[in-house]
């Protein structure tokens, strides 16, 4: 066995502090806060220059986020894997790592453009919806697809960096490209451009420019950074079969998982689809603000994970808890705060995304509801990136299949349209399916942590 590394290289905080914790996880939910601020500007800008063309983003966006957030689970090998290395003292072999992330990124994102692109407007046109919200929603669909390939890389990259210790570069990187989109948004969205686009097609055009930005900084600064030369990021390696497929093991579990949950969530639009375009409208002003809170216990489970990886490449079952527990407590503590927060502005909120009556007082009072769930879909996510850098990669597919695609889908049907309850029906199928996956993970952390050995790891 190699020596275990108890240091960063980049860092002279010890593994497993909570100092070391909170100097990831900083930077990684402020990143990943500037994925919701780019996606949060293009639906404010365009939800006040139409409710209508917010329910074609809405509708258009769905797909491909789905795709999008599958695609990111597919890589996360390359933060896994980068991780271990690191754990293990082998920073060397973190090069070919991202060479074969970047790879994928560009294979994955090709292919599913092509696939958004052929099926995408088919399947608009065969869900029963109003032949004008299909159109509008398939014109946009087909323009965010193509942003997939450069935002794929970008992730790639990223990943790498975050486990390098160095997760301040792409969050930089990330609120620029913020910068650029809100720039353009505002230009583009409300028609006053010289270009013949407005509302979600322009947003669209807006998000492709913004996360091609996104992509060449982060090239940029690697092909800067002297220690990716000397860790064989752009010299070709010789091939190793059981790490790549070991990579692409974990990227299987992952992008499945991922695009199970996504799928699910972005299924409920078309729930709220069967009762018009209001709440549509309503359910995606709901959903960006969930999504936003998300992004808080998303960037702190990223930190958790690279804790735990490390902790598995050191071969210690002690670091490997303690991560754990460290990343669940801060992200409770967080998910607490922010869901008082949403409940106490919840008018605020909504007022902030349309200035349409009826939209602002819908989304008020189920903001009050969606609170409820914050802290139990924060727990699933920590303990879920937490398996899976441990190496128990498929417990966590099978429970958001079971919690999202058997329970929360077909619950938030028939709580809100065979029952009648609106949007608030789909909110407590969302509530259900969280505290399920969420209870059920965080259990199967704890119950392998009892059996754990140095030999398991």
């Amino acid at each position: 066995m190699e020596a275990p590394n108890p240091h960063h290289p980049a860092s002279g905080a010890p593994d497993g502090s909570y100092g070391e914790l909170f100097r990831l996880a900083g930077p990684n939910v402020l990143s990943r806060l500037g994925i919701m601020a780019m996606g949060l500007t293009d639906a404010i800008v365009v939800g006040h220059y139409s409710a209508t063309e917010l329910g074609y983003h809405a509708l258009g966006w769905a797909p491909t986020v789905t795709v999008l957030v599958a695609g990111i689970g597919l890589l996360l090998g390359v933060q896994v894997l980068t991780a271990r290395h690191i754990g293990a003292n082998r920073p060397e072999r973190t090069g070919a790592v991202l060479r074969r992330g970047v790879s994928y990124a560009v294979k994955i994102g090709l292919i599913s453009t092509l696939a958004l692109i052929l099926l995408g407007p088919i399947a608009m046109r065969n869900l029963g919806l109003e032949p004008s919200l299909a159109a509008g929603a398939s014109a946009a669909l087909i323009i965010f697809s193509i942003s997939l390939t450069p935002y794929l890389v970008a992730d790639s990259l990223w990943f790498w960096l975050e486990a390098q210790g160095r997760p301040q570069v792409p969050m930089v990187a990330m609120w620029i490209a913020n910068i650029v989109n809100l720039l353009l948004a505002l230009w583009l969205v409300p028609g006053t451009s010289p270009f013949p686009v407005a509302g979600a097609v322009a947003a669209g055009w807006v998000t492709l420019v913004a996360r091609t930005f996104l992509m060449l900084m982060l090239m940029w600064w690697v092909w800067r950074w002297p220690r990716a030369h000397a860790m064989g990021v752009f010299r070709r390696a010789g091939r190793d079969r059981a790490e790549a497929a070991e990579q692409r093991r974990i990227g299987y579990a992952s992008g499945l998982s991922y695009a199970v949950e996504a799928g699910s969530f972005s299924g409920l639009n078309f729930v709220a689809a069967q009762l018009g375009v209001l709440v549509v409208a309503s359910w995606a002003v709901v959903l960006n603000v969930a999504a936003a809170v998300f992004m808080v216990p998303m960037g702190i489970a990223a930190a958790t994970a690279v804790l735990v990886s490390r902790a598995v490449g050191a071969r210690s079952v002690k670091a490997v808890r303690h991560a754990f527990r460290m990343g669940m407590i801060v992200a409770m503590t967080a998910l607490f705060l922010l869901s008082l927060v949403v409940w106490l502005d919840a008018g605020l909120i909504a007022r902030a995304y349309t200035s349409d009556s009826a939209v602002v007082a819908a989304v008020a009072g189920a903001l009050g509801l969606a609170s409820l769930f914050f802290m139990a879909d924060g727990a699933q996510v920590v303990a879920s990136n937490a398996l899976r850098a441990r190496g128990d990669i498929w417990w966590p597919t099978g429970m958001h299949f079971f919690s999202y695609i058997v329970i929360m889908l077909p619950l938030g049907w028939w709580l809100a349209v065979r029952q009648g309850g609106g949007l608030d029906g789909i909110l407590w199928a969302v509530i259900i399916a969280s505290l399920i996956s969420g209870g059920a993970l965080v259990a199967r952390f704890h119950w392998l942590g009892d059996k754990m050995k140095a030999g398991d790891i």
